[in-house]
């Protein structure tokens, strides 16, 4: 399979405890849980305010899909259908076989190994079936929750990009990890 291929229709994933999934409008109001909870956002952005700042976020990522520009899998727990957070690709470089990944987890769900998990299935699925060579990740300085987790999915540290964005009027630093398809163990 290629990247375009990925593209054609969108790949579901399984894993023990996980489904993962096509982030569709019907799962705004779970996804607004995690978007609008303040812990949860502190590294990823503004807390959405309203059920329609949502609505236009899950508009952006199928947007972002038909595209060819992201991959974004709404993660569920087997035999449920409620979105408990996401995960994916995006800025994909395929003259260099290479993605970033990024994930957000409801809070109420986090330390329970859901996200190595679902993290675990994308990484698999885009080593060996997207082609990638090279998955990049790019975290906040101060996020010890996920540099703690790319660095149990193996992901090396490769440095320290500074005043890389702008967030809440003051510029901030940024780690930068790498995992190579030849480091990728399959699941942890």
């Amino acid at each position: 399979m290629t990247i375009d291929t990925a593209f054609t229709h969108f790949p579901s994933l399984a894993t023990n405890r996980l489904q993962l999934r096509q982030i569709q409008p019907s799962d705004a109001e779970a996804f607004f849980a995690p978007f609008s909870d303040e812990e949860t956002m502190q590294f990823y952005g503004e807390p959405h305010r309203s059920l329609d700042d949502t609505r236009q976020a899950i508009e952006q990522t199928q947007a972002r899909f038909v595209q060819r520009e992201a991959i974004r899998w709404g993660i569920t727990l087997t035999g449920e259908d409620q979105v408990i957070g996401s995960c994916g690709f995006h800025h994909f470089d395929t003259d260099f076989y290479r993605a970033e990944t990024g994930y957000i987890l409801n809070r109420a769900f986090w330390g329970q190994g859901i996200m190595i998990e679902a993290m675990s299935s994308i990484l698999t699925y885009g080593f060996a079936e997207l082609g990638l060579h090279r998955v990049e990740a790019i975290i906040d300085i101060a996020n010890e929750r996920s540099k703690s987790l790319l660095l149990k999915l193996g992901f090396t540290y490769e440095g320290n990009l500074r005043q890389r964005y702008s967030f809440q009027g003051r510029f901030e630093d940024q780690h930068y990890f790498g995992l190579l398809k030849d480091e990728w163990h399959g699941s942890v």
